[in-house]
């Protein structure tokens, strides 16, 4: 099985652990991981300098449908970002918790 990483970005702390401990509780994401960051995007014709968390669920590929669903439907953004990043390596012991984790 491999392991998956999806990568969002939210406006606030609050929002992000809502959808943090939910995601770990139901075991769509072992672990998730974020910081704050400074973002530069175009957005309805003007140019936005917005500080957010970039946010990293850390999944398999059996839960990411499922897991990218309920960001989806939870998050806060008009148009949220939900990008797939497919892990090419992982060290064994990492990979058998994050499989273990999300069973």
């Amino acid at each position: 099985m491999g392991a998956v990483i999806i990568i969002s970005t939210y406006p606030d702390k609050k929002s992000i652990l809502k959808i943090a401990n939910m995601v770990v509780k139901e075991k769509l994401a072992a672990c998730v991981n974020f910081a704050k960051i400074n973002s530069v995007y175009a957005w309805q014709n003007k140019i936005e300098n917005t500080a957010e968390f970039l946010v990293f669920f850390k999944t398999t590929d059996k839960k990411k449908k499922s897991l990218k669903n309920e960001i989806k439907k939870s998050h806060p953004y008009k148009v949220p970002e939900i990008a797939e990043l497919e892990v090419k390596s992982l060290n064994k012991p990492y990979l058998d918790w994050l499989v273990n984790s999300t069973n």
